[in-house]
């Protein structure tokens, strides 16, 4: 118990209460950004009664030999699928280049204010979880960072186009004036995209790149955008159709990187094989690892 006060002490002042803070009301989505959801929920809904978006990563029914390993190598990291400079024209589908990273990948993230806190937080798991196994399975340096990255990832949608437009004026200055127009108008057929970026346009040695994933995407959609944009970013930068089990194929059979996918990494980032190697020079060589990854025999 407190003793009493002398008589002569002063009552004391109440503190002021506290002035409450109220917090701002959430943004709620335009209704091009909620149309977009509804649109790409019925997609994704489709594909899986159509048993697409498969999360086996190829089984029995999809057998692959070394040979077809090698064809579907050439087709999808030696082809691109747009011409370059040229927007989102197709390529002519010529064999060019090994194109890859020499420099470590430092994967960093940006989240639009239209992506919820609990959207943020899975999907930062995932990167997380995808970086160490593209890693493990290439040899190559690639984490997820904090600090300096050179691999952007977007977490963007339709109402976060000028914190979109400021984030590539920041982080891609020099991107070229076609392919900030893809990112700033993504047409809704374009479910998410990348541009890697050499020192200069004669150069097949990346160093920097810039994904993009909608974030009206549910959230096995977002997850396989996810997939399929880093691992493009990497250097397999091509679609074929004939590329099974494979997230490289329009088909949309599968939604996650496959065994078969994890193979043409681990060729593209052998160190046999080096940016600038034409198709010729690298043809041999491919032949060479594909064979030692699957022993000459079906996978």
């Amino acid at each position: 118990m407190m003793d009493n006060p002398p008589a002569d002490t002063k009552p004391q002042a109440r503190p002021e209460r506290p002035v409450e803070v109220t917090p701002p009301a959430p943004r709620m989505p335009s209704e091009q950004s909620l149309e977009l959801r509804r649109y790409y929920a019925r997609v994704e809904e489709d594909l899986l009664g159509r048993g697409l978006l498969r999360l086996d990563g190829g089984g029995v029914d999809t057998p692959y030999t070394d040979e077809m390993l090698i064809r579907n190598f050439e087709r999808i990291a030696l082809a691109e699928e747009y011409a370059r400079g040229a927007g989102l024209q197709p390529s002519s589908g010529d064999l060019g280049e090994i194109k890859k990273w020499t420099i470590p990948v430092r994967v960093g993230v940006t989240f639009g204010e239209s992506h919820s806190a609990e959207d943020q937080a899975t999907d930062r798991e995932i990167l997380s979880r995808y970086t160490r196994r593209l890693s493990d399975v290439s040899g190559h340096p690639i984490s997820l960072v904090t600090m300096q990255p050179n691999f952007h990832v977007l977490f963007m949608g339709e109402d976060d186009k000028t914190q979109l437009r400021e984030t590539l004026d920041r982080i891609a200055p020099g991107m070229d004036a076609s392919s900030r127009a893809i990112f700033l108008n993504l047409p809704r057929s374009i479910h998410c995209l990348v541009v890697a970026f050499a020192d200069s346009r004669s150069s097949s040695a990346y160093r920097q790149a810039v994904a993009l994933v909608r974030t009206e995407h549910p959230d096995l959609s977002r997850r396989a955008c996810i997939h399929e944009e880093l691992a493009q970013g990497l250097g397999l930068a091509n679609d074929d159709p004939n590329a099974r089990p494979s997230i490289f194929n329009d088909d949309e059979e599968f939604a996650l990187l496959t065994r078969h996918d994890e193979l043409l990494l681990k060729i593209l980032y052998d160190p046999r094989l080096t940016p600038g190697m034409s198709a010729d020079e690298a043809r041999p060589i491919v032949r060479t690892i594909a064979r030692e990854l699957t022993g000459g025999g079906p996978s």
